[in-house]
């Protein structure tokens, strides 16, 4: 039998990796829980479900020892389980969120860090100051990179080749644009594909600058879209494309 502190230490320290473990899983498909922007509120809701934890042990197991173990490895889950439950439901309920109601607060606040850690590493590989054809050649090399490296499922469920394609077909109907094509030219391209058959682009057929302006912009929201799958898919790793180094490897092979 393990006595006085040293049980509760046990206990509290099993609470710990426990928690850890959960709210890793319950982040899975989000984001980082240990993101710069986030690392100190997972660190606090680690610790509160520890304690809260070792506190339900001592009170609802009392000196058994095993059962206090028990509790500390097994009640942090409802960091998880009350979170796919509600997802699968689509609502919150009491009974589900008996574990994690007394940290609701901190777990949206660190859902909220995680997507700013999020928008901020999608927004450190995209460049507003690239020409057209730049961003194309960015989404292609970013696509490539995530084709190779998603599974064949996680592919389909992002929807990453749809993402290329709309991106392309949006960009393309730009390069006519800067090319000086006629009217009848664009209004053709536009009418090509669902993705720029839309009233959004139709209305500004008399003012081509503003089109290509409205058509670049909704380009790059959806580059913004499609790394945003790949860091929710853990590909944190994706290195930033950049035009120079492309032109650079241009010029070697081509003495």
């Amino acid at each position: 039998m393990l006595e006085g502190a040293a049980g509760h230490g046990i206990t509290f320290v099993l609470a710990m990796i426990s928690a850890t473990v959960f709210l890793i899983l319950r982040c899975q498909r989000l984001g980082r829980p240990f993101g710069p922007s986030s690392r100190w509120l997972a660190l606090v809701v680690i610790i509160l479900t520890a304690l809260a934890t070792t506190l339900v042990a001592l009170v609802v197991t009392g000196l058994n020892d095993e059962l206090r173990a028990l509790v500390g490895v097994v009640a942090p889950s409802g960091l998880w389980l009350g979170y796919m439950r509600q997802r699968q439901d689509g609502r919150r309920s009491l009974g589900q969120e008996v574990m994690t109601f007394w940290l609701a607060s901190l777990l949206e606040r660190l859902h909220q860090a995680m997507a700013e850690d999020r928008e901020v590493w999608c927004e450190s590989r995209v460049d507003d100051t690239w020409s057209t054809h730049q961003l194309s050649m960015a989404a292609e090399h970013y696509h490539e990179r995530i084709r190779q490296r998603m599974s064949a499922d996680e592919r389909r469920r992002e929807r990453v080749q749809s993402r290329l394609q709309a991106i392309e077909r949006r960009l393309d109907v730009a390069a006519l644009i800067e090319d000086g094509a006629g009217k009848s030219k664009v209004v053709t391209a536009l009418s090509s594909s669902p993705v720029t058959r839309k009233t959004r682009y139709q209305r500004y057929l008399n003012d081509f600058a503003r089109l290509h302006g409205v058509l670049v912009h909704d380009a790059e929201r959806e580059l913004m879209r499609l790394l945003d799958s790949a860091y929710r898919c853990g590909l944190r790793s994706l290195t930033r494309y950049d035009p120079a180094v492309l032109d650079v490897a241009k010029a070697r092979s081509h003495p």
